[in-house]
């Protein structure tokens, strides 16, 4: 397949031997045939292979059975369940995705599913790393391709904060990013008002944009509570007395039992993540007569993921090279030093390359006895 796709970019330049012809034929035919037991890559390729030797309906029908196969969302684009990393070579979703885009640019005229399959790579590199250069230029080019002229500058978004509206034209000559477009404004505490919680935005344009908007305050770590809305990381954090017993260890919230001096506390956190992510940062804050129990940074493994443990003086870090779609508790333990009240703070999660990716838990308070 991959040397029918190569010599397919000099279909009109090289012509086949009579002898590689009749095998060449051979290949083709048994492709169109067994097409549907092909992965994405290779169905992909094929339709390539060939609509370039002339072959007017199947391209046709293997596109319109991708995209009849596909998984199409508003925030995400177009993609596939099974376009996904793997050990071979050929288990590359960035160059699948980018081949994919190539494919339907060249075969059809479908601006709006090639600009939804555009959105799935911008989204991708929001969240992950293009970890190849391979990787790296096939999705430019697939981003440049064809489609709507995603280069432009103009300032097409109409905002509306409050009774304030944001010029976007008058940005362009000095607050616009080539090549992006990106601007960012603030405001002073004092020129903060309640209207300005009312936000409306329209795109003007065909061109898909992404924005962000963050309302910074300062608050009592006790009066926090959890984030509820809807994010693709959620995290709980929860704290155990940890005790050995007949039965062995046992562990009891310490909203039903009383903290002592010495006790042996586990802290729990627990991570709900919707999507693949890559460098990712999570603070665990700790109350001050808590002293942890391992006190060595380290990489670790726990739960079905790795990640790297620094233990500091007012919270212990953990940072993850990658952080995969699933749910996982991580625990680790404290001892209790001090009688007193505290407060132990809050633990925060966030992406280190997309911060509106982000969760927190809710701030808690320690009571410890003599």
């Amino acid at each position: 397949m991959h040397y029918l796709y190569a010599r397919s970019f000099f279909r009109n330049t090289v012509s086949f031997k009579k002898s590689e012809k009749a095998i060449v034929n051979l290949y083709i035919n048994k492709a169109k045939k067994d097409w549907l037991d092909r992965s994405l890559l290779q169905k992909t390729m094929l339709s390539m292979v060939l609509h370039r030797f002339n072959d007017r309906q199947l391209p046709q029908l293997i596109l319109e059975h991708l995209k009849e196969t596909s998984i199409v969302s508003e925030e995400k684009g177009m993609y596939w369940k099974s376009n996904t990393s793997g050990w071979y070579w050929h288990e590359a979703p960035i160059e699948t995705q980018a081949l994919i885009i190539e494919a339907f640019s060249e075969i059809t005229d479908d601006k709006n599913t090639i600009e939804e399959l555009q959105i799935w790579l911008l989204n991708n590199k929001r969240k992950q790393d293009w970890s190849t250069t391979k990787a790296t230029t096939e999705a430019t080019y697939a981003l440049l391709l064809q489609g709507n002229d995603w280069l432009s500058v103009e300032g097409t978004a109409k905002i509306k904060i409050g009774n304030e509206k944001i010029d976007t034209k008058k940005l362009a000559k000095t607050k616009l990013e080539a090549g992006t477009g990106y601007f960012k404004t603030s405001w002073d505490a004092n020129e903060i008002t309640p209207k300005m919680a009312d936000i409306s935005i329209k795109n003007t344009s065909e061109v898909t944009q992404f924005g962000g908007y963050y309302w910074q305050y300062f608050e009592q770590l006790d009066n926090i509570t959890n984030e509820e809305h809807t994010n693709d990381i959620k995290l709980h954090k929860e704290l155990f007395v940890k005790k050995n017993t007949d039965n062995g260890p046992t562990l009891t919230k310490i909203e039903n039992t009383k903290l002592h001096i010495g006790d042996l506390v586990t802290v729990r956190i627990e991570l709900q993540v919707k999507d693949n992510f890559e460098f990712v940062h999570l603070k665990d804050m700790r109350a001050s007569t808590f002293e942890p129990v391992d006190v060595i940074s380290s990489y670790k493994w726990q739960d079905g993921t790795g990640y790297y443990q620094s233990t500091k003086d007012v919270a212990t870090h953990f940072f993850f090279d990658r952080l995969n779609k699933g749910t996982y508790v991580l625990e680790y333990d404290v001892r209790v030093n001090n009688a007193g009240d505290f407060s132990n703070g809050i633990s925060t999660i966030q992406s280190m390359y997309a911060p509106e990716f982000s969760s927190h838990s809710k701030g808690v308070r320690v009571a410890v006895i003599k």
